[in-house]
């Protein structure tokens, strides 16, 4: 987003809060119990949209971690916060944010007025908001600086599964989006663990240069190990955990392989612009349930 759009953006989410200053902002991860990166981007885009005073209160809830989802519905008392607003900071529709979310939260609808007569109101995952879009290609700029795109491939990687396609459809329609602008000489959404596979990255493109933008929440084992090991990345560049910590696989680009410059980005969820995704997911919203 331009410096000038995000200005004018700012300035109509204040407008919007102080016309209802009573609404809270509840952000929803999955959460790790071995690795805590994977709450880090929900905690740092929930602090920049506090600091922004753009609604009463901001809290974090996850599935795997504290504050718990099932005690989300303490954090925000009744006689001062009236609205709700729960936005799931996940890629995709799926099992969590259709089914364990709903259930934890006790959310029976899209809407729901608890007994205390707040009212709480459930979004879609910012995954897919429209805004996603610009950060997958700023954030192949940034990690491939000067490179030429028409003589280089994009690869949104994400898992992908045989159980459960919603991820992988995200990626798809993500790199559809991407390609339909003929930027980058191929755009292919890759994946995990089904066709097309991320390891066969050299099969799928003969681009000189290979940008590779993982389309997960945040960054963990499969952005610092999984993905490098199926990308061919040398495993000095991710064998100890502090080379791990430190990001060392991402800042060693570009890696040589296969006579290529192939450049491996960090997770899209760590990007700043998330919480602008956040914060549009949030009130749009609540303008939709205000128009009913």
């Amino acid at each position: 987003m331009e410096d000038s759009a995000l200005s004018v953006y700012t300035d109509k989410v204040k407008d919007a809060a102080r016309k209802s200053p009573e609404s809270a902002l509840l952000i929803l991860g999955h959460g790790s119990t071995v690795n805590p990166d994977s709450s880090a981007p929900t905690w740092m885009h929930a602090n920049e949209i506090r600091r922004r005073g753009i609604f009463a209160d901001v809290q974090c809830a996850f599935w795997k971690e504290e504050p718990s989802l099932r005690d989300a519905r303490f954090l925000f008392p009744a006689g001062t916060i009236r609205e709700v607003l729960v936005v799931p900071n996940f890629i995709s529709e799926g099992y969590f944010t259709e089914t364990v979310i709903p259930r934890e939260l006790e959310l029976g609808e899209r809407i729901t007025t608890r007994a205390n007569g707040q009212v709480w109101k459930y979004c879609d995952p910012v995954g897919g908001h429209p805004m996603i879009t610009n950060l997958l290609l700023a954030r192949a700029r940034e990690v491939a600086p000067g490179v030429e795109p028409a003589e280089t491939a994009l690869l949104i990687a994400a898992h992908g599964t045989e159980l459960n396609d919603n991820s992988a459809i995200a990626a798809k329609r993500e790199a559809q989006l991407i390609r339909e602008r003929s930027d980058y000489a191929a755009v292919i959404n890759v994946y995990m663990e089904e066709p097309p596979l991320i390891a066969e990255w050299d099969k799928l493109t003969g681009a000189p240069n290979v940008v590779v933008v993982p389309f997960f929440v945040s960054d963990g084992l499969h952005t610092f190990e999984d993905i490098p090991a199926l990308l061919g990345i040398e495993d000095s560049a991710v064998s100890s955990n502090e080379c791990l910590s430190s990001g060392g696989v991402f800042r060693a680009n570009p890696h040589r392989l296969h006579g290529r410059s192939l450049y491996y980005a960090r997770a899209i969820g760590t990007d700043a612009g998330f919480a602008d995704a956040i914060i549009e997911q949030a009130l749009n919203l609540r303008s939709v349930a205000h128009a009913d």
